[in-house]
């Protein structure tokens, strides 16, 4: 497994991330034992860094994992979220604190290695979004306190929102982290795209948490599932999953997908997942990469795509004629 540094964290975090949500579901409604096994073998695996919120189960997923570090006692990093309401505008830093002491009794952890502010972020807002001007005045002091008390090491932000706000706040230089949306029918993160393209344009902001030395973690690798072009579901997984920046649903970002299959055939990865997986890692931009499993058999697979490495100079031009096709759809 290839590891790579988290920003300036200074954290050496492997490149696939285990994901601990409601999509891939395994951490949520897996068995206990189907749990433990599964980061048990991400740990034998090299993978370091779990990633888990409050809103994922409804607090069933910190629980679960938390179930399974007490059991393993692994090394790894672990980060968590939370997400402001309106009415925890008045009182924004006793609103995280009480967010964090409920993730850590969940996790059974004194500290948390990365905290992600979880709301949407737009240029104004008071909840979704959440204004930017909030998120810099209010939110980082907030934070700023439980890292002075040792409950939080780093902390970040889900990069959604108003791409505007989104560079001002990764410029600021008060983030150590972003979770940033990449991948095949969203590259916008790293790479131009036609005009017309049916995505949000990120606008380089990968390029740009480089820059600023913000340690990036991809979500939406595979797009939810989509990225396998196939409608059927996993009995785990969400049953339903909303698109995040891509199209207006699931089945669009599934025909969508099948129109990657050029990079099947003509022998640069062995499957549209192995595509969307190494294709994630292309690039220094990227520190990690999350993938929720349903299964262990996901987990085998994803683990071994991302160790083939990122896809070839030669995979990554025969995009181009793709997304331009995408583009006039």
């Amino acid at each position: 497994m290839e590891y790579r540094v988290l920003g300036r964290t200074g954290l050496r975090v492997s490149a696939l991330a285990f994901g601990c949500g409601d999509v891939g579901g395994l951490i949520v409604r897996g068995a206990p034992a189907d749990r433990e096994r599964a980061v048990a073998r991400a740990v034998e695996l090299g993978i370091n860094y779990l990633d888990t919120a409050p809103a994922y189960g409804s607090g069933e997923s910190e629980k679960n994992l938390g179930q399974v570090l007490r059991a393993l006692r692994p090394s790894v990093i672990v980060g968590t979220k939370w997400r402001l309401a309106a009415a925890d505008l008045g009182d924004v830093a006793g609103a995280v604190a009480r967010s964090v002491e409920t993730s850590l009794g969940r996790l059974g952890l004194e500290r948390v290695d990365l905290l992600h502010l979880h709301n949407l972020i737009g240029r104004v807002g008071d909840e979704r979004p959440l204004g930017v001007g909030r998120v810099l005045e209010a939110v980082v002091p907030a934070v700023r306190r439980l890292q002075e008390q040792g409950r939080v090491r780093f902390f970040g932000v889900t990069a959604s929102g108003e791409i505007g706000a989104l560079h001002r706040v990764l410029a600021s230089g008060a983030v150590d982290t972003a979770q940033v949306v990449f991948n095949l029918l969203n590259p916008t993160g790293a790479y131009e795209v036609p005009a017309g393209f049916p995505a949000q344009d990120y606008d380089r902001l990968l390029l740009l948490a480089r820059e600023q030395r913000v340690g990036t973690i991809g979500i939406r690798a595979v797009a939810g599932g989509a990225l396998s072009g196939q409608l059927e579901r996993h009995p785990t997984a969400i049953p339903s999953v909303a698109p995040i920046a891509s199209g207006p649903d699931y089945a669009t970002d599934a025909a969508r997908a099948r129109a990657l299959q050029p990079l099947v055939a003509q022998g640069h990865a062995g499957s549209l997942i192995e595509a969307a997986l190494r294709f994630a890692i292309t690039g220094d931009a990227m520190s990690t990469v999350l993938i929720g499993c349903s299964d262990l058999a996901q987990l085998e697979y994803a683990a071994a795509a991302v160790n083939k490495g990122p896809l070839s100079p030669a995979a990554l031009e025969s995009l181009r004629p793709i997304w331009a096709q995408l583009a006039t759809r």
